[in-house]
């Protein structure tokens, strides 16, 4: 309930974060190293907080600490006036995601033992994607009436529920650790080292990363080519992330009964999306932003559960750390790349993307799956 509040907040932002930077001054080139500079430093940031919550353990701290700056930092974006006051507003909402995530992934381990990890991520997954639905639709009326600064001021509200709901919770259960008990599966061997298993997950997550876009390019091309009105831009956010929904429960059940091999599609999907959200026809453009959602619910659902099941448990913070420190890098590329290579060529856009999701099957397929089976 905490992640949907606050999915509410920074993705009903995230969804019109293409438009509002461009209203600033702001390329197409410009928006992908913003955005790929926020998720990289919300994933490339854990691999200090990963490492620090094994250490302290202090897993309620950070994440409150994380929610906090996040909630502050996305209605703040309601008085600015510039581009590079917007991207250091965009850049704090990660670095809130990054402080809080490993603290918060661990306590869902721990808590979703009993039911099976891959069903426990893709249901707070789920439940992060219907915030993520409700968010951007909530803004998208606030555009509609007033205008951006109704949009993002009006996110305060959810936020400072966010934030009661997570002292509450704290109060009611100080020590998640408890539910956990033992279960079979990696054991610390004295070296440290995380596993063969593990890097390889990581080099493979990394790849399709590096061939997939930030939303706000899709909805800079959706306005920039006057697809649709801008107010709609969040609308077509918001189906994206209830198609990234289905995917997760769909996907997570499915992690449960096969593993690793529940990736196979990924890197299909995320090829298909360029040929289809780069079009100059609305309804094939909105259909490429569903299937943008597809492909990172899929991955969302088991990217968490897979890294907590290839681990030894106390090394769950730093292997996060890690394992988001390299898809976000990847992802930084990927963005910025997809900026650069819109700009001058979609075609070529499509056609490098294919190729790069073509050698992460590869991976996948010939590294991947056998180190597991």
């Amino acid at each position: 309930m905490v992640s949907m509040l606050a999915d509410i907040v920074y993705e009903g932002a995230r969804g019109v974060l293409g438009p509002f930077l461009g209203s600033l001054g702001a390329s197409a080139a410009q928006v992908g190293l913003i955005t790929g500079v926020g998720e990289a430093t919300a994933l490339g940031v854990r691999l200090f907080t990963g490492p620090l919550a094994d250490r302290t353990r202090r897993w309620w701290v950070l994440a409150i600490g994380g929610y906090a700056l996040t909630v502050i930092a996305v209605p703040s974006l309601a008085f600015v006036g510039g581009l590079g006051l917007a991207a250091t507003l965009v850049i704090a909402e990660r670095l809130g995601k990054a402080i809080r995530t490993p603290s918060r992934d661990i306590m869902l381990a721990q808590a979703g033992t009993s039911i099976g990890r891959g069903w426990a991520f893709a249901l707070h997954e789920a439940a992060d994607q219907l915030g993520a639905f409700a968010g951007p639709l909530l803004v998208a009326g606030a555009l509609y009436e007033s205008g951006y600064r109704l949009g993002f001021g009006m996110l305060a509200v959810p936020g400072a529920l966010a934030l009661l709901l997570l002292f509450w919770l704290r109060a009611k259960v100080p020590n998640p650790e408890l539910y956990e008990h033992e279960q079979p599966g990696p054991k610390p061997d004295g070296s440290g080292r995380l596993g063969g298993a593990f890097w390889s997950y990581a080099a493979f997550s990394g790849l399709v990363m590096l061939g997939f876009s930030t939303f706000a390019v899709v909805g800079y091309h959706l306005s920039h080519e006057h697809l649709i009105a801008v107010a709609l831009v969040p609308v077509v956010y918001a189906t994206a992330m209830a198609a990234d929904a289905v995917s997760a429960l769909v996907s997570g059940r499915r992690y449960d009964r096969v593993g690793i091999r529940t990736l196979v599609w990924l890197p299909v999907l995320a090829a298909i999306v360029p040929w289809l959200a780069f079009q100059n026809v609305a309804w094939v453009a909105w259909m490429g932003a569903l299937v943008w959602g597809a492909a990172l619910g899929l991955q969302e659902a088991t990217l968490r559960a897979a890294v907590a099941d290839l681990v030894p448990r106390d090394r769950r913070g730093t292997a996060y750390g890690i394992f988001t420190a390299i898809y976000g890098g990847a992802w930084l590329g990927g963005s910025t790349v997809t900026g650069l290579l819109y700009e001058h060529s979609r075609v070529l856009l499509s056609v490098v993307v294919t190729g790069v999701q073509l050698v992460a099957l590869a991976v996948l397929l010939l590294v991947v799956l056998p180190r597991h089976d």
